[in-house]
């Protein structure tokens, strides 16, 4: 089971953007919250950058990590940035008309940016805003991290675990691995020379070549066919 779908649905997300100097050295960070009360968090630093590029970078890399994960209905993105909440939900529409440009003709500033979240807009997850410094959790959390972040600290981030805690046993794992794909070459038809057979079934060839009728191994029956080879098939329910 993958570990999102332990963890459910996602129920919260949050990013903030932040910069020494605008333009200077900046930072972004994002939240993500679950069903089943866990978090994960991340972020980024630019050595040379400016806040609002920050406020988009941090959403950017939010909705890309939100498309691999199962979403609540009432999941919002929460972000204290107008600059991102006006672009996305105003200005886009006729900058794309106008070719990226501005109303006055200029090139659109961030286009790059706005251009990936464009891409990366999820018409599920609309856009809302929080007052900065107010006192939201996850606000002061993401805008914690980016701060941490532009000032060239690694913040400590709560995040998913690259592995099960109690992974299985090597031998374990590699039988699951043997069944796998017994089961795709069962599904898909295919045939399997005698060395190919016995590598699978880890068996002596010599044991293999002198089999001439059908016989079971494991969920599948083992089937010879014309020249020299063998053809797996779902075993039915009962039989030996």
């Amino acid at each position: 089971m993958a570990e999102s779908d332990r963890r459910g649905r996602v129920v919260a997300a949050a990013t903030d953007g932040a910069c020494s100097g605008n333009p200077g050295p900046g930072g972004w960070g994002a939240l993500i919250r679950f069903e089943d009360g866990s978090v994960e968090e991340f972020g980024g630093s630019d050595p040379a950058t400016t806040n609002n590029r920050m406020e988009l970078q941090a959403a950017l890399s939010l909705l890309e990590r939100l498309a691999e994960l199962p979403r609540h209905p009432d999941l919002t993105l929460r972000t204290d940035s107008k600059y991102l909440i006006d672009g996305l939900g105003s200005w886009m529409a006729g900058w794309k008309r106008k070719g990226w440009k501005t109303a006055a003709g200029k090139p659109v500033l961030n286009q790059d940016l706005w251009q990936a979240l464009d891409a990366a807009r999820l018409p599920d997850v609309p856009l809302t805003y929080v007052k900065g410094h107010s006192g939201d959790p996850d606000n002061d959390r993401v805008d914690a991290i980016a701060v941490a972040y532009s000032k060239g600290g690694t913040p400590p981030l709560r995040a998913v675990p690259t592995q099960p805690a109690d992974p299985a046993p090597e031998p374990l794992r590699t039988l699951l691995t043997r069944l796998e794909l017994a089961d795709r070459l069962a599904s898909g038809g295919f045939t399997l020379t005698a060395v190919e057979l016995a590598q699978l079934v880890e068996q002596p060839l010599t044991n293999v070549l002198e089999r001439q009728q059908p016989w079971r191994w494991r969920d599948w029956m083992v089937e010879p066919i014309e020249a020299d080879r063998w053809r797996l098939r779902r075993a039915e329910a009962g039989s030996r």
